[in-house]
């Protein structure tokens, strides 16, 4: 009976902790530097992590990232970067309740989107930087999840690699929760065998 217990909790406890590990965050500011090699943040303050937000003038620790070449289009009129070499990496300070160090390590998967949403002839240029992101959680985990970079350029400074990230939205969960709910059923199958086992005899 101890068995069937035990399984009947596995099962109900795996898909849920699918779930319970994903993490959204929020940054902004920090260095960048644009240009047809790629796109390389340093530094960017971590602004919200989980419901946590940063009091004014402060910041929950830094999330950098970077890009590989570009691909397609171009710098001025949007184009897609290249993922091999990517990096995006999210370090909590500690100070405010997230965690200490490395929350998220990992890189993008895919296309990464350089999308111009300025009115065209602007002379401050606005851009989304998108993609999906894969790598591991602080807790051991592997999670993928998708980021949108808001960036904006002053003048001629898209021309000298110059860019300011005004705001940017993380999400990561867990992949495939489906599978763990799969294993959960699967697990009552067995708790199911087990207890017919002990009834029968």
């Amino acid at each position: 009976m101890r068995r069937v217990v035990v399984l009947a909790l596995l099962a109900v406890a795996l898909p849920m902790a699918a779930w319970a590990d994903g993490i959204s965050l929020t940054n902004q500011y920090g260095t960048l530097s644009i240009s047809a090699a790629g796109i390389t943040s340093t530094l960017s303050h971590l602004q919200s992590f989980n419901g946590i937000t940063a009091p004014p003038g402060h910041s929950l620790g830094t999330v950098s990232f970077s890009t590989g070449a570009l691909i397609s289009g171009s710098l001025a009129a949007g184009g897609v970067f290249s993922a091999t070499g990517s990096s995006f990496i999210v370090t909590g300070s500690g100070n405010y309740g997230e965690p200490k160090g490395t929350i998220f390590s990992g890189s993008f998967v895919g296309p990464i989107d350089w999308t111009l949403t300025s009115p065209p002839g602007s002379k401050n240029l606005t851009y989304t930087l998108s993609g999906e992101i894969q790598g591991m959680l602080y807790n051991g985990h592997m999670v993928t999840g998708t980021t949108t970079q808001t960036i904006f350029t002053v003048g001629q400074q898209l021309t000298q690699g110059i860019g300011h990230i005004r705001v940017g939205t993380t999400s990561v969960a867990v992949p495939e929760p489906g599978t763990l709910g799969l294993l959960g059923t699967g697990l009552v199958g067995i708790a199911g065998i087990f207890r017919r086992k002990i009834i029968g005899g």
